[in-house]
């Protein structure tokens, strides 16, 4: 088992190699950095110890990225300041047991986005009096400590942690921003070139919605909570060909995925220049694409983009 002493350690080690193996493709074989060539990001996931053998991460706030169930990432926090452990989401409780033995942590949070079963499946297995669960004040959350809304503000560890509003895939959907690390956890309000479907809100609700998260600074890696992103390449570039960076990014994706490789997290810079959902009101080709008419509101665009996606059998 490793301790939290070694990682530390062997960080030192990594982020003085970073680039270098970035650039030839570390041989963990789900996780990597991020995608645009114009702008290399390294990563910022801590791999399970089982998966991995690299990896570089902040100081003080580690991020551990699960695979669980089919197609679902759930998240890892740990602050080694203070010891703070949270889950991000709970698909299953199977894989948070077995990461929190490997890495000799203890859970103290679990933070869900969305009342999805895939997404708090876990909650109870993994909730003791020592857990605190947190999730949308809206929505029904099992074992739920403290009810959250857009805008509210709470400490995790040393971290400052906010909660942005983003409902449209669920009503109540929330995602959880850290400003000073520069990241976001979004669960499936935002997929890698995509975003999850409208279940229950509305199109002015989930345009507003990819709107704030749009707004975050370009660095801020955005962590999802699918692996979504190669079927979600072929739709973005049947509906926007001419974006020359997108098709850079398809090409890319196809290489990480041939590889087992996770695509997950990206930046939100690469999100804002290639993902379609977060360029209806700023894209002819793609506004032309799918229908979006003079008159038609962003909104009513956003709505018309998603629809395409709805039916795409590409």
């Amino acid at each position: 088992m490793h301790s939290v002493f070694s990682i530390q350690k062997k960080h030192r080690l990594f982020t003085q190699t970073a680039a270098l193996l970035t650039l030839v493709s570390l041989r963990a074989p789900t996780h990597t950095s991020a995608f645009a060539p114009s702008s290399l990001l390294l990563p910022s996931v801590v791999t399970p110890l089982f998966l991995s053998t690299a990896a570089t991460m902040p100081e003080t706030l580690q991020v551990v990225q699960l695979p669980c169930l089919k197609d679902n990432y759930g998240y890892l926090l740990h602050d080694t300041t203070t010891g703070a452990t949270a889950a991000i989401d709970t698909p299953e409780a199977g894989p948070y047991q077995a990461e929190l033995r490997a890495r000799g942590w203890t859970l103290t949070h679990i933070f869900n986005t969305h009342h999805h079963w895939d997404h708090t499946g876990g909650n109870l297995e993994l909730k003791s009096s020592d857990v605190l669960i947190y999730g949308p004040a809206t929505e029904t959350i099992p074992g739920i400590d403290r009810p959250l809304r857009g805008e509210d503000e709470f400490e995790f560890g040393g971290s400052k942690v906010q909660v942005i509003d983003v409902g449209g895939h669920t009503k109540g959907h929330i995602a959880y921003y850290f400003p000073d690390e520069r990241k976001v956890f979004v669960g499936d309000s935002l997929f890698a070139l995509g975003c999850g479907k409208m279940f229950e809100g509305t199109p002015e609700q989930f345009w507003s919605s990819l709107k704030r998260l749009r707004n975050l600074p370009d660095e801020t890696m955005v962590y999802c909570a699918h692996e979504y992103t190669q079927s979600n390449a072929k739709f973005a570039q049947s509906v926007e060909p001419g974006n020359a960076e997108l098709l850079e990014r398809v090409k890319v994706i196809a290489a990480q995925r041939a590889r087992g490789q996770s695509t997950v997290p990206s930046s939100m810079g690469l999100e804002k220049r290639t993902n379609p959902f977060l360029r209806c009101d700023v894209s002819d080709e793609l506004r032309a694409n799918v229908g979006v008419r003079a008159g038609d509101s962003d909104a009513e665009a956003f709505a018309k983009v998603r629809q395409a996606k709805d039916t795409f059998r590409g």
